[in-house]
């Protein structure tokens, strides 16, 4: 069971963008950091335990070329090995700050080169992968930056193809060691996903073909892809041959965020019809397959849900944005 705690006020509603909510834990000063995106802007909040709001950042896109103000697509942070960088895409490139915002740190420029100006450019779909951040674009392709321990040089060391349609979302995990392990999957808006091997070369493992519906939402747990799709559904595939186990009808309206508790293998979906789900994953000892169970189910009223993520490692407490709402909702188990 969870119970709804203090809501955290935002200065504005947040975007009706899928994935339109970031969290980052920091044990240390027993903090919470959350990132939501409004139109050409970030709000960036953090609180304490009890759920009161401490300080607030806006973070705008950069300009560029152009009259009016981009507009931000996504706001993640991305954990590595040595630092913790802040990412934002926009229609115009790719900014990478530290972790609290206060000082960009990279800039990469969108290069629209022979796109028809009736086509959008844009930058979505934000992970970390060892000491490599990846960011899918509007065409497909996946820009992969290699990041030093320290200071601003960052470079993109390499473009990975393996889209016909625009990124929608990138998922990686810890490759435990294994040589084989495919250990990031990419997702684009034919609902087709591509599952990657990551080192200092990429090497595409293999691709899950779409069935006609968008995937706006993946995640990856211990060699599992899970898919939350345009039609409600959620499917789970195994990474490494891209076998389906399961497959969810678990919700009436497109599913617009997924997360993940990685210690307790729980599975977080929500969708725009206004509910949020908690299912745990698990393996079958006899047969190695992926199994689900259904833990939770939770109502947010009249709200366009757009965003869902876990608060902690072990899936004890999750937060919830949505559009036309000015407040991040708090939920923890009881």
């Amino acid at each position: 069971m969870f119970r709804r705690e203090r809501s955290i006020p935002l200065r504005c509603s947040a975007a009706a963008l899928c994935n339109n909510l970031s969290v980052l834990q920091v044990p240390s000063r027993n903090l919470t950091h959350f990132g939501v995106v409004h139109g050409p802007s970030a709000q960036l909040l953090s609180a304490a335990p009890e759920g009161a709001p401490l300080a607030q950042r806006q973070l705008h896109a950069k300009e560029g070329a152009g009259v009016s103000p981009p507009l931000i697509t996504q706001v993640h942070w991305c954990v590595l090995p040595f630092r913790v960088l802040l990412v934002l895409t926009s229609h115009r490139g790719i900014q990478m700050y530290e972790s609290d915002g206060s000082v960009m740190v990279y800039w990469h420029a969108l290069d629209s080169g022979d796109v028809s100006p009736v086509q959008a450019v844009f930058a979505r779909g934000i992970a970390s992968s060892g000491h490599f951040i990846c960011v899918g674009t509007w065409s497909g392709r996946v820009l992969v930056f290699d990041i030093p321990a320290k200071g601003p040089n960052i470079v993109l060391s390499e473009e990975l193809a393996g889209h016909q349609t625009s990124v929608t979302d990138i998922a990686t995990e810890a490759a435990q060691g294994q040589d084989c392990m495919a250990d990031m999957v990419t997702a684009d808006d034919s609902g087709l996903l591509c599952v990657w091997r990551s080192g200092p070369e990429f090497k595409l493992m293999t691709q899950i073909p779409g069935f006609g519906v968008p995937c706006p939402s993946v995640q990856l747990w211990h060699g599992t892809v899970a898919a939350g799709y345009g039609d409600g559904q959620v499917r789970l595939y195994e990474a490494s041959t891209g076998t389906l186990h399961v497959q969810i009808s678990a919700h009436a309206r497109a599913i617009c965020a997924l997360d993940l508790a990685p210690e307790v293998g729980k599975l977080l979906s929500a969708a725009e019809d206004t509910f949020v789900h908690i299912w745990k994953l698990s393996r079958s000892p006899k047969s190695g397959h992926t199994e689900v169970e259904h833990c939770h189910a939770e109502c947010v009223p009249d709200t366009q849900v757009c965003g869902v993520r876990f608060c902690d490692p072990s899936g004890s407490s999750f937060a919830v944005t949505g559009y036309d709402l000015a407040e991040i909702l708090r939920f923890s188990s009881v």
